[in-house]
């Protein structure tokens, strides 16, 4: 991989590093805020079938955000690999070949290869 392609890969990781953050930041205000739905300043609704559908949308924004913050965690991991060893971004971490352009231009964190993905996904041994 060149220079100019790590280059695009760490701005496009640092772009998604941005919105993922920015997306964090919404949730931990729809967190924190302790209006409920029907505008009182209680967290909680008075009425059983709001109080189901409060509990739904905090569960469905918690999945959300937890799956926002793993994201997170692989945009950083694989901005420290780019930046700690450069040369190195870029190769599959399991047998070592090159990930191809294509795959990290659409996934700039994936530390794998194809085949190696395949594999750790189905299960096979290697």
């Amino acid at each position: 991989m060149n220079k100019k392609q790590r280059e695009h890969l760490e701005k496009r990781l640092l772009k998604e590093r941005s919105r993922v953050t920015k997306e964090l930041g919404h949730y931990d205000e729809s967190f924190s805020n302790e209006e409920g739905s029907n505008g009182e300043l209680s967290a909680y609704s008075f009425h059983m079938a709001d109080q189901g559908t409060d509990a739904m949308e905090r569960e469905k924004a918690f999945l959300f955000a937890s799956k926002e913050g793993r994201l997170l965690y692989h945009i950083d991991e694989a901005l420290r690999r780019l930046y700690r060893t450069p040369t190195q971004f870029g190769k599959c971490e399991e047998c070592g070949a090159a990930i191809s352009f294509e795959r990290l231009d659409a996934l700039p964190h994936a530390r794998l290869c194809i085949k190696c993905k395949e594999k750790e996904e189905t299960g096979a041994a290697g």
